[in-house]
C-alpha cells in the first residue's frame, strides 16, 4: 500500500480488532512489500490468503517472503498493536468505524463474483451506502470530464433507461459524463453505484459532494483507498479497473483519444467483457475516442436497445442452479463460433493472444465469444486469461 495521510481514529479494544472477521483482510492490504506479483505467488500455494496470517516463520520464510512481510504476521500473530503496520491497520479500521464505512474483503461471501474473477481483485474496498447493491448486475457509463451539452444528455438518458431494465450504472464520479451518469440513474429513482480515486472521507472532485451525499443514501460509494488518503493521478487507472471488473459491459459516451476512459474500457475487454461508444461529430475531440473504439471492434450505440441486445443474457436469464448439466445443455446451444472458441481453450489458462491465433478470430470478437462462453458457465476468466471449466 502507498504512503497515506495520517488517520484521525478513535479508540477500540485490541481484543475487538482482532477478533473482527475483515481485520485479517485488512492487514493484508496494509502488509508493505505485498503487491500484486507476490500475492499471486503465495495465493499459488495457499488459495484463502488470509491464512497467511497464520503460518509459522518457518512457512512464510520457505515462501521467499521478506521481512518487511514476515515480521508484521508474526507481530499481528502476538497481537502486538505496537508494531506500526499492525497500529495503522487498527488505526484505520477505528476510522472507518468513526466515519461509518464498512468493509467489504475479499473473502465475503457478498464480494462481486465478476470483480472477484479479474487478476488484481482488491483486497479490500471501503464502503458507504446500501450493501445489497453488491449483487445487481452492473453496467458501467464512462466518459470525458469536458463533456458537451449533448453528451452530458446521452449519460442521463442511457443511465435512466438501462437502470429502468434492472441494471446498476456504476462509473467514477468524476466531472463530465461520470456525473451525468450518477444523476441520470438517482434522478429517475434508481440507485448508482460510484468508484472514488480516495479516500471517502477526502471526496474528489470536491463538486460532487452533494452528488456523493445523494449516491450514499440512495445507492453505494466506493474506494480501494482507506481514509485520509487523498486523490492522486496514478489512483484512477486503478479505480478504473474496480469500474469495469464490476460492470458486465462498459458504454463510453464521449472521450478523446488521452481520455482514462479508454484505460477504462482496454481493462473492460482484457476482463472480457462487452465495450460499448456512442459516435459524434467527426469535428469533436471528445468524439475521437469512440471512434477509435469503434474501429477497435467496440459495438455503435445509438439506442438503449443496442446495449441490452449484447446484455440480454443478464436481463433475462432465469435463477437456475450451477451445474453440468445446465453448461451441458447450454454448451449444446452455442453459435459455430463460441464452439471453436471453446474447443481451443483447455482447463490451463490460455491467453487471448493464443486464443486469437488457435481460432482465427480478430479480438473483438474472440472477446465477445469468451463473454458469451463465461456467461453461459463454461469458461472462466483467471490470472493468464480463460480457462475452460466445462
Amino acid at each position: 500500500m502507498s504512503e497515506v495521510s495520517p488517520v484521525v481514529t478513535i479508540e477500540e479494544p485490541a481484543a475487538a480488532f482482532f477478533q473482527c472477521a475483515d481485520s485479517p483482510w485488512l492487514m493484508l492490504s496494509c502488509l508493505p512489500k505485498f503487491g500484486l506479483r507476490r500475492r499471486h505467488a503465495v495465493a499459488s500455494v495457499m488459495p484463502d490468503l488470509s491464512g497467511l496470517l497464520a503460518a509459522n516463520a518457518a512457512t512464510l520464510k520457505a515462501m521467499g517472503l521478506p521481512r518487511e512481510i514476515i515480521e508484521p504476521v508474526q507481530a499481528w500473530q502476538q497481537q502486538d498493536c505496537g508494531h506500526p503496520v499492525v497500529a495503522r491497520a487498527r488505526a484505520i479500521r477505528n476510522a472507518c468505524q468513526a466515519q461509518g464505512i464498512w468493509l467489504l474483503t475479499l473473502g465475503d461471501a457478498d464480494y462481486p463474483e465478476p470483480l472477484h474473477h479479474i487478476h488484481d481483485a482488491p483486497l479490500v474496498l471501503y464502503c458507504q451506502g446500501r450493501r445489497p447493491l453488491l449483487q445487481r448486475n452492473q453496467i458501467g457509463i464512462v466518459g470525458s470530464r469536458n463533456a458537451t451539452r449533448a453528451g452530458l444528455d446521452h449519460a442521463r438518458r442511457f443511465a435512466s433507461a438501462l437502470s429502468d431494465q434492472g441494471f446498476l450504472v456504476t462509473s467514477g464520479l468524476a466531472l463530465g459524463i461520470d456525473g451525468a451518469a450518477h444523476a441520470g440513474a438517482l434522478d429517475a429513482g434508481h440507485e448508482t453505484l460510484a468508484v472514488i480515486g480516495s479516500g471517502l472521507d477526502r471526496l474528489y472532485p470536491s463538486q460532487h459532494r452533494k452528488l456523493a451525499q445523494r449516491i450514499t443514501g440512495q445507492g453505494l460509494l466506493m474506494s480501494e483507498y482507506p481514509p485520509g488518503e487523498r486523490a492522486r493521478a496514478a489512483h484512477f487507472p486503478q479505480r478504473n479497473r474496480i469500474i469495469s471488473g464490476m460492470s458486465r459491459g462498459v458504454l463510453v459516451v464521449e472521450a478523446s483519444l488521452r481520455s482514462g476512459s479508454l484505460i477504462t474500457a482496454r481493462l473492460a475487454l482484457e476482463q472480457g467483457r462487452e465495450v460499448f461508444a456512442i459516435p459524434g461529430s467527426v469535428h469533436s475531440p471528445v468524439a475521437r475516442g469512440c471512434h477509435h473504439l469503434i474501429k477497435q471492434g467496440a459495438r455503435l450505440v445509438e439506442t438503449v436497445d443496442d446495449v441490452l441486445e449484447e446484455l440480454e443474457a443478464w436481463c433475462s436469464a432465469p435463477d437456475v442452479p450451477a451445474g453440468r448439466p445446465q453448461q451441458a445443455a447450454a454448451a449444446a446451444d452455442l453459435h459455430p463460433r463460441e464452439i471453436a472458441v471453446l474447443e481451443a481453450l483447455g482447463y490451463d489458462p490460455q491467453s487471448t493472444d493464443q486464443l486469437c491465433s488457435e481460432t482465427g478470430l480478430p479480438a473483438d470478437q474472440l472477446m465477445q465469444s469468451l463473454l458469451l462462453l463465461e456467461l453461459q458457465g463454461l469458461v472462466s476468466s483467471v490470472p493468464g486469461g480463460f480457462q475452460r471449466i466445462a
